[in-house]
């Protein structure tokens, strides 16, 4: 009886050591399956065969750590409120590895946000993270929109918190009379951020009027009025007014004639 007990046991074991093996081999392949590359740091690294000729890495090179100082891991100055004298009323003050260099590879950053009197936070997106945004004072209207174009909308009061998932477009519009003020939250070093209007009218160089016409379905005249509230004084090659397909067209005509 013993025996057969001590047999039974033994099976038991094994079969518990054969599971364990079988789960084992199952985590070991989706550990491999879930691999991926790391999460780019800036807009792109394009790689070099020469390393002395490289300038930047994905993300920032490092201090040696014995030279580091208790100076280096604090930042001053994030109480100072943002200049809201602009044709927005508002002011986004990004903290990230650019402005404060103990950043570098923690994957953290913070912004305060400013909004004067009905200011707003313009239709903007963060690439590389997604954001925490909690308001610290005011009433603020918040929107995001997801890749199928419904717009999810709502009031934040005082105390209220809110996610911006990453790359989604959103924007916060203060609705008082008085000055707002709220901090966001990233996790990443350097979220990036793309200005929906400013991305569209404010290249370097400028995008082609055939793109903009044909996208909004307006004449280049609108575009044109458009482009001049954002325009940075750029120059690309449609610096004579004219669209490049008319061009193309004229030197066509020309090349028959």
């Amino acid at each position: 009886m013993e025996k057969n007990n001590m047999n039974a046991i033994r099976l038991n074991t094994a079969g518990l050591w054969m599971v364990f093996a079988i789960i084992m081999s199952f985590i070991s392949h989706f550990e491999v399956a879930d691999a991926s590359d790391p999460s780019p740091l800036q807009d792109f690294c394009v790689a070099v065969d020469d390393p002395y000729s490289a300038v930047i890495v994905n993300g920032r090179f490092c201090k040696n750590p014995k030279d580091v100082k208790i100076e280096d891991l604090v930042y001053k100055g994030f109480n100072i409120p943002g200049d809201t004298n602009n044709t927005q009323g508002a002011e986004a003050t990004l903290v990230d590895v650019n402005r404060f260099s103990a950043l570098n590879t923690l994957g953290v950053s913070m912004a305060r946000i400013d909004f004067g009197p009905f200011g707003l936070n313009t239709i903007h997106s963060h690439p590389r993270s997604s954001e925490i945004f909690a308001v610290l004072e005011g009433t603020l209207y918040v929107g995001i929109v997801t890749t199928d174009y419904k717009l999810y909308d709502t009031v934040l009061r005082k105390g209220d918190m809110i996610v911006f998932p990453q790359g989604l477009i959103h924007f916060q519009l203060n609705l008082g009379k008085t000055n707002a003020f709220a901090i966001a939250s990233f996790g990443s070093q350097n979220p990036g951020r793309i200005n929906v209007v400013d991305g569209l009218f404010g290249t370097m160089p400028r995008i082609l009027d055939d793109v903009l016409t044909k996208a909004f379905q307006v004449d280049d005249t609108l575009i044109e009025r458009l482009r001049s509230q954002f325009s940075r004084q750029n120059l690309s090659i449609n610096t004579t007014g004219r669209s490049i397909l008319q061009l193309f067209a004229q030197t066509t005509n020309d090349c028959t004639n």
